[in-house]
């Protein structure tokens, strides 16, 4: 089953909407903040991938990217209980079958 445009075009908003404020988060912001800085310190060094700074900031971006997603996630599950929710309860459904009797 192929969504219409228009639905296509309002859950991509949605979604364009919910990650803008995602990256706004205090808490999150906290977390790129410190992901920048271990990132920054990485080039000091000659091979990066063996160095204590690259680990540091792999494991912080990582959990950035966790934590980043899983919001995204948890959002996106309550959109969609709100919109089954709405769709289950529509005061018109019941009008149109009556019509057809």
């Amino acid at each position: 089953m192929e969504f219409p445009s228009w639905f296509q075009s309002a859950i991509q908003e949605r979604l364009d909407d919910v990650s803008a404020r995602i990256l706004c988060h205090p808490e999150l912001r906290k977390h790129r903040e410190e992901e920048k800085r271990a990132f920054e310190e990485l080039f000091s060094w000659e091979d990066v991938t063996q160095c204590p700074e690259f680990m540091e900031w792999e494991d912080r971006h990582h959990y950035c990217r966790g934590l980043e997603n899983e919001r995204l996630y948890l959002q996106g599950m309550r959109d969609g209980a709100r919109l089954a929710i709405a769709l289950m309860s529509d005061p018109f459904a019941g009008q149109e079958m009556e019509g057809l009797e």
